[in-house]
């Protein structure tokens, strides 16, 4: 599997800035969606992060803005994981819209598992790491290092 669907949803009105586009504060937020769905696709679900000491933080974005969107624009956000390593995962969202299939965004990714006690990175449970590592298109692997 490479990517997969992980939101979808509308431009609303209160979404677009003075100059009448999505403002950048949207298109954060509807990629941090994207990303929650993501995780509990590979096992880390709101359950996980209620029952367990632990969390994720992202320690690397980069947001590329392509096309812009107006209200009444419906989108869909796909996602594909690119690496999986012990402590960290990195993956990339691809923002369309969906009436001309025109990107409209990218956000890379770049997160960390950590234990909330210490505040320090930790390693995955292994059904997570596993879970992610499946995902990962052979074609887009990270070389180790």
């Amino acid at each position: 599997m490479s990517d997969f669907v992980t939101y979808r949803g509308a431009i609303l009105p209160w979404h677009c800035d003075h100059m009448g586009h999505m403002n950048v504060q949207w298109y954060v937020g509807k990629f941090d969606e994207a990303t929650w769905n993501l995780f509990a696709h590979i096992g880390l679900t709101p359950s996980y992060f209620r029952g367990e000491p632990f969390g994720i933080a992202g320690v690397q974005q980069n947001i590329r803005y392509q096309h812009e969107l107006m209200a009444g624009d419906v989108i869909e956000i796909r996602s594909h994981l690119v690496d999986a390593r012990e402590r960290r995962i990195q993956f990339i969202h691809t923002m369309r819209n969906a009436e001309t299939d025109q990107i409209a965004s990218t956000c890379d990714l770049t997160t960390v598992h950590f234990d909330r006690r210490v505040r320090k990175a930790c390693p995955f449970p292994e059904a997570v790491r596993l879970a992610a590592e499946r995902l990962i298109e052979p074609s887009t692997r990270v070389a180790k290092g």
